[in-house]
Formats: C-alpha cells, structure tokens, sequence
C-alpha cells in the first residue's frame, strides 16, 4: 500500500526513513510473535532487552564507540541535558562554552544556574552566521570541560574542525547532526543528542559519555539526573521510552545496511550541494551563513524581505512542501534536509523555488 506522501522539512520531530516507517507499521500489531506492540510489552520482558540490547550494540558499531565509554537512553530530550551537563560534570564549578546560536546559548542560561560559565568566543556579533576561531582559546586550568553545539538548528551553523580545549574534556551537542557523518568518540567526553531530528522519535535523548566522567559523589542531586544511575542500571532505572528506543534501533539497522555513516556523509553532502549551489546562483534568495560553516542539515535562507518570504512559505506550501518557515526567534526561511530526506526531495524543493524566482 502506498500512502501520499510530502516533502517535510521540519527541523524536528523530523522526516523519517519509509523503510523504517513501513517495518514499525508491520510490526504494530505484534512484534515478532510476542502477540503484543512494542509500546505494550514491559520494559523488564525479554523481547525488550533484546530490542534496547541490540540499538546500542548497533549505535556502537555505526559510531566505533570504544568500550570505556557508555551509551545511556535518558528522557528529557536534549533540554534536560543542558541541566545534567553541568550538574554532572561540574567539579570545580566551572566550565567554558562557546556561543554559536540559540541552542548554545540556551545551554549557557542553564549552565549559569550551576555555577560559573566562560563564553570564550562568541558569534552573536554577526548574528550566528558563522563558527568563530577556537584554536587559541583562554582557558582557565580548573575548567572541568569545554562545550560546544556541535550544528545549530536554528541558525544553520557547524563546526568542521573541533576547538582546541587544551586537554580539557569536550562535551558536545549533537542533536540535529547525530549519525549524519563519522564521528571520533575518543576526541569527546561526552556526545549527546535529541533524537527527534535525525533519528527517531522525540522524548529521547542518547548520551555517549566517558566511563570515568561519571560520578558517584552527587549524593545530593536526584537520583534521575545522575548519569550513574541511568550507567548502572543499562538505561532502565525506571521504565525508559521503549518506543523510541525501538524506532532509533531500525534506524540504526537500516544505517548499517545503508554502509554506514561514511555512506551517509556522502550523500548527505550531495544532498546540500543542489541546495547551496542554487542558492549561490539565485538572485532572489540568498544563505545566512558563510559558506565554509554552512550545515549539511539545516539550510537557513531568505529573500531579505519578510512579506515575500511569507509569499514564499504559502507557495510551496500550496506545492506540497511542508515546514519551510524559518524559526520563530529569527524569521526568513530554513529547509531542514536530514538524513532521511531524499535527494529528490531537495531538487523538486529547488524547482519549486526556481518557479517562484521565476514569477517575481
């Protein structure tokens, strides 16, 4: 059975593989014989060990995740991570971070309620448009740990080369870039992510976190925002969100087959390349962010005059292309092209826009 399918553009809860979406549909009703959904069966059962037993085991190999590091499915999305960061891994009570865009600074904000916070560089000046340098930052010795988004969201920045921390342990917010390219986990203390972007579901968020960056001296700080106890307990101190965990894994399944994240990068990179090369081109649309740090996920874009951007939205719209309003804290407009959206997708997004440049 086919089903009337549109583009989404969404930057999250996002567009997800077909393939995948047709096995979850298949599966609904009775999940491998169990007689049962998966969002029926007790998270202590056996069929679901299994499930969450092998997502991890194959984000382990998609990622090349070394054994002394630990993958924990918390809820809270991403937002709670900019609390249980700071919480966590703050020793000495302070940390720098580096401020890209509305997800970097919004983790600052939460850090600030912990204890003390470095900004060490900062592209607000030129409205987040682009990733400053960080390769000789001022970083205090007593630092416990260097934060970065790693690709913002909203205002379509990301980093191709990591800040030089000095030593210090990095943390990063992968979110809306997870599984999009490899990854070198080593260079990381800790990688985190909503799913709802590139993976699956929201109300999930996946922490990569070193072995010996979890505490056991946090006796204070309730017992769910300690990573310990999400470490100890394999993800499952209290019933965890079984059916995006479920969804991630056949995404992690369908990654694999796909050849993995080296498979993907390429063509995601492609992907954006239709993209950024009409943009470049146009004379009526142009991209927010300097070309060097432009994402390969998110696609900010704008006419430079907000009635046409808002004539633009209806007329896709009216076209079959869903969500390309840009975020309500900086208008314009933005395509999200996350791993699941198809190539065809972007070009027919591009004609579309080549019509309407066309007509005005």
């Amino acid at each position: 059975m086919k089903y009337n399918r549109t583009y989404n553009f969404s930057a999250g809860p996002a567009t997800m593989p077909e393939e995948v979406l047709e096995e979850v549909r298949d599966e609904m009703m009775n999940y491998r014989g169990s007689g049962m959904c998966v969002m029926e069966m007790s998270h202590r059962s056996k069929v679901y060990q299994q499930i969450i037993d092998e997502a991890e085991q194959d984000l382990r190999d998609l990622m090349g995740i070394p054994d002394n590091y630990k993958v924990l499915f918390i809820q809270g999305g991403a937002t709670l991570q900019f609390s249980m960061i700071p919480m966590n891994l703050m020793k000495n009570g302070k940390a720098v971070y580096i401020e890209t865009g509305a997800w970097s600074k919004k983790a600052i904000a939460e850090a600030k309620k912990v204890g003390e916070v470095i900004v060490a560089a900062s592209s607000k000046d030129k409205n987040y448009t682009y990733i400053p340098d960080c390769s000789d930052l001022d970083i205090p010795e007593d630092t416990d740990y260097v934060y970065i988004c790693e690709n913002e969201t909203i205002h379509g920045v990301t980093w191709n080369k990591l800040p030089n921390t000095k030593g210090h342990v990095l943390v990063s917010d992968q979110s809306s870039m997870f599984l999009s390219k490899p990854c070198n986990v080593s260079d990381y203390g800790v990688i985190y992510g909503g799913v709802q972007k590139n993976i699956g579901p929201a109300g999930l968020a996946i922490v990569i976190i070193r072995e010996d960056l979890i505490r056991d001296d946090l006796t204070d700080l309730p017992i769910y925002l300690q990573y310990k106890t999400h470490a100890d307990n394999g993800s499952m101190y209290n019933t965890p969100n079984c059916w995006a965990i479920y969804v991630c894994g056949k995404v992690f399944k369908y990654l694999k087959k796909l050849g993995g994240l080296e498979e993907m990068e390429k063509i995601n990179i492609d992907k954006a390349k239709v993209f950024y090369d009409f943009l470049d081109q146009s004379k009526l649309f142009k991209g927010t962010v300097v070309p060097e740090d432009r994402s390969l996920m998110n696609i900010p874009f704008v006419t430079g005059d907000p009635d046409l951007d808002a004539e633009v939205i209806a007329y896709t719209k009216k076209a079959g292309f869903e969500n390309l309003k840009g975020h309500k804290s900086v208008g314009g407009l933005r395509a999200s092209i996350y791993n699941a959206m198809p190539k065809d997708g972007v070009i027919a997004l591009v004609d579309c826009l080549k019509k309407f440049e066309a007509e005005h």
